[in-house]
């Protein structure tokens, strides 16, 4: 039987006290009624003895001391689950904003998932096609691997994000089953829209699940919004046997939400305001990828954050990179240039990609090429440097090589259009391309037998 409580004891922003309370538990779903008409919602962040305090995920707005009414339902916050579920568009706490009706079905889970057992886990193998040579080719996306984004204000993150939505795919030759599931936090309405448009214009939408907590919703919705994501996307993959990519921006975002509901608890700070537990918080989430042992299906994240004031060393990105298995860096001075996407290759990295490329994956010079690619690419930033002391005239013939080859590469390899796909062979292809403007004794990273086959001298043509 559950007690109805009436009145409150405390209000302050989005954060409510319940005294007298009994049997309540950490995490447990609260219901409010509103001078008998209004509905919210609530969860408890917070027991001691008999007092309560609950987060209200609509916000406190026209409740007072002595209009509410309060039931603990007994149970922690939970979604229902389907296969449905594809192809709608859903708030930040999994409820539909399509007009498309509810979603009919008897099975729920808890938004907060269970722990995965580690010996469980399978090692990643295989990679995901981005259409994207500069993800593709030399930060490969894994299945079941983590792998953010870290970008700033203003860099084309959402452009980004949405064409990789576009273009995903298991790669070619396969019959296995892929969907996405897209989470945006605290996005503005006509980012939202830019997001929910995209989808649809492509032909994507029927098999993305959308959920948007916008700019204007509550703050401590915007909490819940990756759990919930998950939770559908650990359904789709451990239970439909379906490949998953979770695509979740903006992460700083949610860290923001957190400091500030922290700080409307008056919990002590840690760095730069973020509450201690800023680690662990975002470990529970990061954590929830990879790949269980006897289900065919797999979750991928691509958590996007942006680095307040590009700072790298931020607690967000500085925690994000502890957890996670690499970076993609966007870069400030490319995007100046018009490069798209601004990826800067020597900061970013794929710590799993040499497990899901090569031989029976992608093709068997991938590895060897990405390696030559980022020491060439590493060269060109010395003889920039150089160039700005001495004068480009006074650089010796190799130098003006490594020169004439970073323009390229950044124009054509790393720059590409917004809806240009290009396939992995076209990516590996354009790589030995680009090589060939730089004398073979260069290339020292590459196996012999590799370098015979793929290498071509480009003024041999000439």
């Amino acid at each position: 039987m559950s007690i109805e409580y009436l009145g409150l004891s405390s209000i302050n922003g989005p954060l409510i006290a319940l005294e007298g309370v009994q049997d309540a538990f950490y995490d447990e779903i609260v219901e409010f009624v509103v001078e008998g008409t209004e509905h919210k919602i609530g969860r408890i962040v917070e027991v001691y003895e008999d007092r309560a305090v609950i987060q209200v995920f609509e916000g406190s707005e026209n409740m007072s001391l002595k209009n509410t009414h309060t039931k603990l339902t007994g149970h922690p916050m939970e979604i229902a689950l389907s296969p449905d579920m594809l192809g709608r568009t859903f708030n930040g706490i999994g409820q539909p904003v399509d007009d498309l009706g509810p979603i009919v079905s008897t099975l729920k889970r808890d938004v907060n998932g269970l722990p995965l057992n580690p010996v469980r886990r399978e090692y990643p193998r295989n990679y995901i096609h981005t259409g994207i040579s500069a993800i593709d080719g030399l930060t490969t996306l894994i299945r079941g691997q983590k792998l953010p984004i870290f970008s700033g204000n203003g860099l084309p993150h959402d452009q980004l994000a949405a064409q990789i939505v576009k273009q995903a795919s298991l790669g070619e030759n396969t019959d296995e089953k892929f969907a996405i599931v897209f989470a945006a936090m605290g996005v503005k309405h006509d980012v939202a829209d830019f997001f929910r448009n995209t989808f649809e214009e492509s032909g994507v939408a029927d098999h993305v699940a959308m959920f948007l907590n916008l700019a204007n919703d509550p703050v401590v919705e915007r909490l819940i919004t990756p759990k919930v994501a998950l939770t559908v996307a650990e359904y789709l993959a451990f239970e439909q046997n379906m490949h998953i990519l979770v695509i979740l921006t903006d992460m700083t975002s949610f860290a923001e939400a957190m400091r500030e509901v922290s700080s409307s608890k008056g919990e002590i700070p840690s760095r730069k305001g973020y509450p201690g537990y800023l680690y662990s918080e975002l470990a529970t989430i990061y954590e929830r990828a990879g790949i269980v042992q006897g289900v065919n299906g797999s979750v991928t994240q691509l958590p996007i954050l942006t680095m307040p004031n590009d700072d790298i060393t931020h607690p967000i990105p500085d925690l994000t990179g502890y957890i996670t298995e690499g970076q993609i860096v966007l870069d400030r001075p490319l995007h100046g240039q018009s490069i798209y996407p601004p990826i800067n290759i020597l900061p970013s990295l794929s710590r799993l990609m040499k497990d899901g490329i090569g031989e029976g994956y992608t093709r068997e010079d991938h590895q060897d090429l990405a390696n030559q690619l980022f020491s060439a690419y590493a060269k060109v930033g010395d003889a920039r440097n150089l160039a700005s002391v001495i004068g480009e005239d006074e650089l010796s013939p190799i130098d003006k090589k490594y020169l004439e080859f970073g323009k390229e590469f950044e124009e054509r390899y790393i720059g590409q259009g917004q809806n240009e796909n290009r396939s992995m062979e076209e990516t590996l292809d354009l790589g030995w391309e680009l090589l060939g403007r730089l004398p073979k004794e260069e290339l020292d990273r590459v196996d012999t037998k590799i370098l015979e086959k793929y290498y071509k001298r480009m003024d041999e043509d000439e």
